[in-house]
């Protein structure tokens, strides 16, 4: 069993695959490079996605083999999308591409409102005729939900309505804010942490993702 589910939040998925769980450990670790940071949240990602693309929508092509023709299963519909949340959500791009190396990648970039605390859209680039995609939303951190909740809510308003979410570390505050604000929206994470602290960052975390992907601490 590599999925573990909670019973009070309905909507997400901790993967607990071993090799998953053995990276995330080595992730975390405060002597960790930043190469091996940045290497460690592909490999991260790319087993996450295998788990939330699991449910993607197939039918079937006409191919021809070396040795006959028959309807071969291939997936349903336009390409996916993968929207990091800028900055620290571009480490997770590798890994979805790895599996998916035709979906499309969007972006959106959030910053906190000094004076309301809430999240503000400042970029926002999806491809055209997005409504029917199934977007992945990607963010290392699940930590107050705020991020996550306003790029659901940008996507939603623009029509979108598949959508699933993908982190590597949640909060309990975290999961119970987003599932509040979007029930529907699947996520999927390598571990439920224990708590926020009081300036908002997980424990016990990995410290700030961004950070350790770009080198800027």
């Amino acid at each position: 069993m590599t999925i573990k589910q909670y019973p009070k939040f309905k909507n997400f998925y901790e993967v607990r695959h071993p090799l998953l769980q053995h990276k995330l450990s080595l992730l975390r670790d405060v002597k960790t490079t930043k190469k091996e940071f940045k290497e460690f949240i592909t490999e991260i990602t790319l087993l996450l996605a295998y788990e939330a693309t699991k449910d993607l929508p197939m039918t079937t092509k006409k191919i021809k083999t070396p040795l006959e023709t028959f309807d071969a299963p291939v997936l349903e519909g336009q390409k996916q999308v993968i929207l990091p949340i800028l900055r620290a959500g571009i480490g997770m791009v590798d890994g979805f591409l790895m599996l998916m190396p035709s979906a499309r990648v969007a972006h959106i970039g959030l910053f906190r409102d000094e004076k309301t605390l809430e999240p503000q859209n400042y970029y926002f680039k999806i491809p055209p005729s997005s409504k029917n995609r199934h977007f992945f939303v990607c963010d290392p951190m699940l930590a107050t939900g705020g991020s996550a909740i306003a790029a659901v809510n940008q996507l939603k308003k623009v029509g979108v309505k598949r959508i699933t979410f993908v982190c590597v570390l949640a909060s309990p505050e975290g999961i119970k804010h987003f599932s509040k604000e979007h029930p529907d929206v699947l996520v999927f994470a390598a571990s439920l942490d224990r708590q926020l602290n009081e300036k908002g960052y997980i424990l016990p975390g990995l410290g700030d993702a961004g950070d350790r992907i770009f080198g800027t601490k």
